[in-house]
């Protein structure tokens, strides 16, 4: 039983490591997706973050 344990433990270790990249990966993606949402729903990144105003007078 305590074989078992110490072996569980090693692989675990040695695995750890390997996925600590992936995280960085996986939030890249969640933050991305997070903005593409925003931005179809007419946020723009700004100080402070704010909703695009439409104007109503042509451009000059």
């Amino acid at each position: 039983m305590k074989m078992k344990r110490i072996i569980s433990l090693v692989m675990l270790l040695t695995i750890l490591p390997m996925l600590s990249g992936c995280w960085y990966v996986v939030a890249g993606g969640a933050g991305a997706y997070g903005g593409y949402k925003m931005k179809e729903k007419g946020y723009t990144l700004q100080n402070p973050i704010a909703k695009e105003k439409r104007s109503t007078q042509p451009s000059k």
